[in-house]
């Protein structure tokens, strides 16, 4: 079924909603106070909970067991079911939720207003991945270290990434701890201890992995697309002054591992067709992929076209009741290497993937000011400080301030759909 097909929901707020129409339909696991994690779908600014149409009996087939795969309170069985399992499911919730569903009556009971209800993780999470696939950022702190030379040589070859802590990994509203660590004071040449002064973050898209693939062998680059589940928000918080002192040789640590939110809903990769796109031609001079990593209906249809926004929001702001300051507008297309391609790399030498994994993009900017998706850019490494409504200024992140990612797509005779926000305050180190 079309996600066109069905214009509108009987779930009115659904209608026109910001993130979550009927167009949408997320999965995501949600919890009521008292009452045990399972699994949901926002619609509007509601959630269906899954559980409860299971037990009215208005699923069958290859959708029923798409939705008794998302028990237990983890979505890690419905990843590993595959897209035919996931599109049965989709279908299936648009006829119940659209307008002229004949399960109304029967459905309403099952939903819960969202402001009700806390968000989890989506997935067990075994292995985070982070890769570094948008070019501009890139180029754009690498001038800051290396003006001459600001990209590596292997840059253009390799969907260069690194493995991540998956133990902090949390959900959007978790509070984000200044970091203690090791730091290397300007003209200093022994290091101290102590909070991170250099607090930043980056904005990124997050992957999560469907089906997976048996150690030692490959997923090949014209079917690991089959390989995602769904998209979400990610915020790469990270310790600048400890990253510089730690990253040499063997790159990011303690500087990434304190904490890393994801926006809670998973955005299948369904929801997201209408906004594929074809991948930007690479500039005259740079080498194409080698062939493992060259598929034509992946350069013709295998990047997004998503806005992506961050905002701040100061503790001054919020006494004065100003709105919150936006930092950047950016977007997908800025990713020099596409998913399949991220996955297809990750695979190549035999490392098993498993449902449920997670990867991050990279710092998504654009080539202009306004669209850098990290404070070191924007205020190159702490040289032009940010003012703000308030009166204040910003170098990187102070205690009290909340960094809010948000995504939306757009497009002409297609309901746009948005991912719901990423939000996170820093609090003073312990």
């Amino acid at each position: 079924m079309n996600q066109t097909a069905i214009a509108r929901s009987w779930v009115e707020h659904a209608n026109g909603h910001r993130d979550f129409p009927l167009q949408n339909l997320p999965l995501g696991i949600f919890s009521r106070p008292g009452e045990a994690l399972r699994c949901g779908v926002a619609i509007g600014d509601a959630i269906l909970d899954l559980d409860a149409v299971l037990a009215a009996g208005l699923f069958e087939g290859q959708a029923k067991e798409a939705a008794q795969a998302t028990q237990g309170g983890a979505l890690n069985a419905y990843f590993a079911l595959g897209r035919s399992a996931r599109v049965a499911l989709r279908e299936r919730l648009l006829a119940l939720l659209g307008e002229h569903s004949e399960h109304q009556a029967a459905l309403t009971s099952a939903l819960y207003p969202a402001s009700e209800c806390q968000l989890h993780l989506p997935a067990k999470v075994g292995d985070y991945t982070d890769f570094y696939v948008g070019i501009e950022h890139a180029k754009n702190v690498g001038k800051l270290f290396r003006p001459d030379n600001p990209l590596l040589p292997n840059y253009k070859y390799v969907p260069i990434g690194y493995h991540g802590r998956a133990s902090t990994l949390r959900p959007s509203g978790t509070e984000v701890r200044r970091p203690k660590g090791q730091t290397l004071p300007a003209g200093q040449t022994e290091p101290i201890f102590g909070p991170c002064a250099r607090l930043d973050y980056e904005l990124e898209l997050g992957i999560w992995i469907g089906q997976g693939n048996p150690m030692g062998e490959s997923i090949a680059i014209g079917d690991a697309a089959e390989h995602v589940a769904g998209y979400c928000l990610l915020n790469d918080w990270s310790a600048r002054d400890i990253q510089a002192w730690e990253y040499q040789p063997l790159g990011p640590f303690l500087s990434k591992s304190f904490i890393t939110s994801l926006s809670p809903w998973v955005i299948t990769a369904e929801a997201l067709e209408p906004f594929r796109c074809a991948q930007p031609a690479r500039p005259e001079g740079d080498p194409q992929p080698l062939s493992y990593l060259l598929d034509k209906r992946d350069q013709a249809n295998g990047a997004f076209d998503i806005e992506l926004e961050v905002l701040l929001i100061t503790e001054r702001m919020r006494e004065q009741g100003l709105p919150a300051h936006r930092l950047t507008l950016s977007n997908t297309r800025s990713m020099y290497w596409t998913v399949a391609q991220m996955v297809a790399h990750h695979s190549v030498n035999g490392c098993q993937l498993q449902p449920g994994d997670l990867f991050g993009s990279g710092t998504l900017s654009g080539a202009q000011p306004g669209s850098f998706g990290s404070l070191l850019e924007i205020t190159e490494g702490g040289k032009q400080p940010i003012e703000l409504a308030s009166g204040e200024v910003r170098k990187f992140l102070e205690d009290g301030d909340e960094i809010i990612l948000r995504a939306r797509c757009s497009k002409d005779g297609v309901a746009s759909i948005g991912f719901g926000e990423c939000r996170g305050k820093v609090v003073a180190a312990n």
